[in-house]
């Protein structure tokens, strides 16, 4: 499929936060791209579980730790990288239903990501006019129902 494919697998654990008709996201700007938006979460390191890896970077991206509901999304993405020469990283996302404390206000954690620059209440109906990382996260987050079950997502983008 690729012929500069990376040989390892990266896993990232995401959290899909809604709450009053709004999702939590980061908003992320540069590194040669645009404004653009993402679930908050990220890789998982050697030996983590995808539940620790989730409230490591929850509470790295927006200051406070999660509770996990349960698991609604699986999907392989294969990112193209800048590297020299290019390669591509092969990535299985996974996506938890979760849930902040009730009294938890939208901010920065103590470690963001590189590119992150804030962390928003955005209203569910405004998704599908957002830029995303990976791109079709918004459009399948734009569909999203609440009693959704669907799990594996299989390859996007």
């Amino acid at each position: 499929m690729y012929d500069n494919l990376l040989p390892s697998i990266r896993n990232a654990a995401r959290a899909l936060i809604i709450r009053g008709g709004q999702v939590l996201l980061l908003r992320k700007e540069g590194g040669g791209r645009g404004p653009r938006f993402s679930l908050p979460g990220g890789a998982q390191d050697p030996g983590e579980t995808l539940e620790a890896a989730l409230q490591r970077e929850c509470s790295e991206e927006i200051g406070t730790r999660v509770t996990i509901r349960d698991l609604i999304f699986v999907a392989d993405f294969f990112k193209e990288r800048a590297t020299e020469p290019p390669t591509v990283r092969h990535l299985v996302e996974f996506i938890f239903r979760c849930t902040v404390p009730d009294d938890y206000v939208a901010i920065n954690g103590y470690k963001p990501d590189r590119h992150q620059t804030d962390v928003l209440w955005v209203e569910l109906g405004t998704l599908s006019q957002l830029s995303f990382q990976p791109p079709s996260i918004g459009t399948f987050l734009a569909g999203f129902q609440e009693d959704e079950e669907r799990v594996y997502l299989g390859l996007i983008d």
